[in-house]
């Protein structure tokens, strides 16, 4: 009878255990991490205000405007409308992290993010972001939805 105890508790913590690590929040991004693309914006401050719209159809999916050129230290609120039928994202860094984090999304699709340098949108809805950026060089936003990047999910950001 004690073998049999002692086995099923080992079992049902290996289950416990296999169970968390499966879970959205084990995927939980570090709130004193660096961003390649700057740093998050202070609403408090002055902003450019730039619209971003998301939408699919005819096969494709996309951002509009597809490209920015944006001047380093500004600061910039991004007012982000999905127009489309589908949940999308919007996500600033560099395009070597967004296909590493592309991958990720893939093995976890139901991944949740809680990230100052991205936001979920629903559609029909708008969500803001304010970025302010420190940093020169390419960027690019990205809806890392499996799928969906590969459909032209993808919008470029020059900072100069």
């Amino acid at each position: 009878m004690y073998h049999f105890t002692a086995m099923f508790a080992g079992l049902a913590s290996a289950v416990l255990v296999a169970a968390t690590s499966l879970s959205p929040q084990a995927f939980a991004h570090d709130k004193n991490a660096t961003y390649s693309a700057g740093e998050p914006g202070d609403p408090k401050k002055p902003s450019r205000v730039i619209h971003v719209t998301m939408l699919e159809g005819e096969g494709k999916m996309l951002f509009r405007p597809a490209k920015l050129v944006i001047n380093r230290g500004e600061q910039i609120r991004f007012v982000v409308k999905n127009i489309g039928l589908l949940p999308h994202e919007f996500l600033l860094a560099t395009t070597a992290e967004n296909l590493q984090h592309a991958e990720e999304m893939k093995k976890y699709p139901d991944m949740e993010h809680d990230d100052p340098n991205g936001v979920r949108v629903e559609p029909g809805k708008t969500r803001e972001l304010i970025w302010r950026f420190t940093k020169k060089g390419e960027f690019e936003y990205g809806c890392l939805i499996p799928g969906h990047r590969e459909a032209g999910m993808t919008g470029y950001i020059i900072v100069k």
